[in-house]
Formats: structure tokens, C-alpha cells, sequence
């Protein structure tokens, strides 16, 4: 009997946990179930999105510590901005006029989770394991002035242009706009990834562990990966009609569905960002926050641009003065906790009180 289950064939995972195949294809699976139209199915679709992000995070990791930083870092950051802007133009397409001011909260959204609440959490957490975490300011300086350069050029001076009214930009505008963050993001990921790979490294931090994954497993996590991000988007998507309710019932504004389908897609890199942060690699975690942030607006916005122009509608950018303001103390108070090379929890608290007030405030306009 001991001989014929040695014998038995054994199913491939290439060095992968196992958990970490078959969690993501049941989790496809799931896909299948729909909107869920129960207790029952929404708990079982909330179960099998949970499971997906975790194994996002694991194939990341794995990837992350094969190819070394920033590398690893970016391949989450690209791949899980890439899904998130076809969630968001598939929602446009589907909705056409109701969604014209999808992108942008979409985008503000990304950036105070990233900005404010990747990073305070990973600070305050960081800052109370270890104390003190550094980190190489210079590439944190790049991306946060190209982050407040697309922030401002897409989200605030579509408020104070006069070619159209309201806070939208004409056809001409957004295809400038939209080629500026194509170029600026581009620039950024050439920088990190060529020109000057070192400032977004931390000595002794990032580049030691990727030569002990062997290749197959990295080949296999790379196949894997993209899996399991599409079926965190797609069981996102499928439970966004009960999270509306959910929202309803409370009688919350809408705003607050777009926070929590966004929370959702950037959960594999949240994740991913604490377990850095917890292992004193705060640098990966820097590089995942403002990473993720400069992706969705570099990439989410020339795509909805596309797609809006296709679609015949007015896309919505300007924000509104109170997220205008929220988004102007963000950008201030990053480049001030951020501007010292070293972290502390009182960093972590300072940017976790902006993105509690930024959560209240969406609750209690």
C-alpha cells in the first residue's frame, strides 16, 4: 500500500506551497459564481478573494526575492495597476455617464491608501519593531515629486481651466495630460530600474536574498501571479454590487464604495509593504507605496483618457476643495516625514491621522 501512494504521481508545483496553486484556480473558479446573490455566496466569494491576495503576495515575494529590488517591487506595483485600470474601464463601458467621475476617485483614493495608510502603517509598525528603519531618501524624493506633478497636473487643474467648464478637461487637454504621465511614469520606472537602480535600494536590505530561489519556481510564481491578481479584480468586481448595498443600507455617501473596491485591489501590495516593513526592509515598502501611487495615476489615467474619448463622455477629474486640500497636506507632509532618510512612528501616526480624516470626511461630508 506505502508503495502504490510513493508511486502515485504527485502534482507539479515547481517548489511553489502548494496552497499557492490551487487557492488562486479555485478562486478563478469562484469567478463563476457571479454576483452573489446571498449570505452563503457573498461569504464564500469574500473567502475566495481573501485567499487570492495572499497568494498574490506569496508569488510577489517569491519573484521579489529571485530578481532583487526594485525589481520585484515594480513587477507587483505594474501588474496589479495594469488589472485595476481594465476593472476600471470595463465599469466605465458598462456604466457609460453613471461613471465619468469613476477614474478620479478611483485615483484619490489609491493615493491616500498608498500615501497615507501603506505607509503609516508600515511606519508605525516598522518604527515599533525596530525602533528606527532606514531608507535611501533620493529615490523617495524622485517619486514623490513626480507623484505631486501628475497629482496636481490630474486631479487640481482640470478645476481652473477655462476650455471647459466644470472640472473636466477638453479632448486636446486630457491627450496632453495624458501624455505627461505616460512620459513622467516611464521616466520614473527607466530611473529605478536603469539610471539610478541604487537610490531605490538600501544597503544590505533588499539585494541579499534573491539569488536563493531557484528558476523554476520563479518561472512558476510568475505564471501564477497574474492568476491570482485577475481573480482578486474579478471577485472585487462581483462583490462590488453588495458592498453598494452594504453602503446604502448605512446610508453612506458612494464615494465610500469606490475607497473599499480600491482597498481591495491594492491589498496584495499592502500586504506585501508590512511583511517588508515588518522584516526591517522599510525600503521595499517606500518603494511599493509611492510605486503603486505613481502607477495608477501614470497608467489609470491615459487609459480611461482612451476610453472615455472612445465612449463620447466628459471624464470628471477635478476634485473637490475638501479633497484638494487633503491632497495638498498628503503631498506636504510626505515630503516632510519623508525627507530624512530615517522613519520613526511618529511618522506612521502623523499619516494615519490625514487618512483616518480622509475616511471620516468621505463618511461625514
Amino acid at each position: 500500500m506505502s508503495a502504490a501512494k510513493s508511486a502515485a504521481p504527485r502534482f507539479p508545483t515547481f517548489g511553489l506551497s502548494p496552497w499557492s496553486i490551487v487557492v488562486p484556480l479555485l478562486a478563478l473558479a469562484a469567478i463563476l459564481i457571479g454576483k452573489p446573490g446571498g449570505i452563503v455566496l457573498t461569504a464564500t466569494v469574500a473567502v475566495a478573494l481573501g485567499g487570492a491576495v495572499m497568494a498574490a503576495v506569496y508569488h510577489a515575494e517569491v519573484i521579489a526575492h529571485r530578481v532583487g529590488e526594485p525589481f520585484g517591487t515594480l513587477i507587483l506595483a505594474f501588474a496589479v495597476t495594469v488589472i485595476e485600470t481594465s476593472l476600471i474601464v470595463s465599469i466605465m463601458l458598462s456604466e457609460g455617464h453613471g461613471a465619468q467621475s469613476l477614474a478620479r476617485d478611483t485615483v484619490i483614493a489609491a493615493v491616500m491608501i498608498t500615501i497615507n495608510g501603506i505607509v503609516g502603517v508600515c511606519l508605525l509598525l516598522g518604527g515599533g519593531r525596530h525602533h528606527e528603519q532606514g531608507y535611501t531618501q533620493s529615490g523617495v524624493n524622485h517619486g514623490l515629486a513626480i507623484l505631486a506633478t501628475l497629482s496636481v497636473l490630474t486631479l487640481v487643474m482640470p478645476n481652473y481651466t477655462t476650455s471647459s467648464a466644470g472640472p473636466f478637461y477638453n479632448d486636446n487637454q486630457l491627450i496632453f495630460v495624458a501624455c505627461d504621465a505616460l512620459v513622467l511614469y516611464g521616466t520614473f520606472v527607466v530611473a529605478q530600474t536603469i539610471w539610478h537602480r541604487d537610490h531605490f535600494l538600501y544597503p544590505d536590505k533588499d539585494e541579499a536574498p534573491h539569488e536563493t530561489v531557484p528558476t523554476a519556481k520563479a518561472i512558476a510564481a510568475a505564471a501564477m501571479l497574474p492568476l491570482a491578481l485577475v481573480a482578486v479584480v474579478m471577485l472585487a468586481k462581483a462583490l462590488s454590487p453588495s458592498i453598494e448595498a452594504g453602503v446604502a443600507a448605512m446610508g453612506a455617501p458612494p464615494a465610500l464604495v469606490g475607497i473599499i473596491i480600491a482597498a481591495l485591489v491594492l491589498a496584495p501590495e499592502s500586504l506585501a509593504a508590512l511583511s517588508a516593513a515588518r522584516a526591517n526592509r522599510v525600503q521595499t515598502s517606500l518603494n511599493l507605496a509611492i510605486g503603486s501611487a505613481l502607477a495608477t495615476i501614470g497608467l489609470t489615467i491615459p487609459a480611461v483618457a482612451i476610453a472615455a474619448m472612445a465612449m463620447g463622455l466628459d471624464l470628471e477629474l477635478g476634485l473637490s476643495a475638501k479633497s484638494t486640500v487633503l491632497l495638498g497636506l498628503t503631498l506636504l507632509v510626505a515630503t516632510m516625514t519623508l525627507s530624512t532618510g530615517r522613519t520613526t512612528m511618529v511618522q506612521g501616526m502623523v499619516h494615519l491621522v490625514i487618512f483616518a480624516s480622509y475616511l471620516f470626511t468621505t463618511l461625514v461630508p
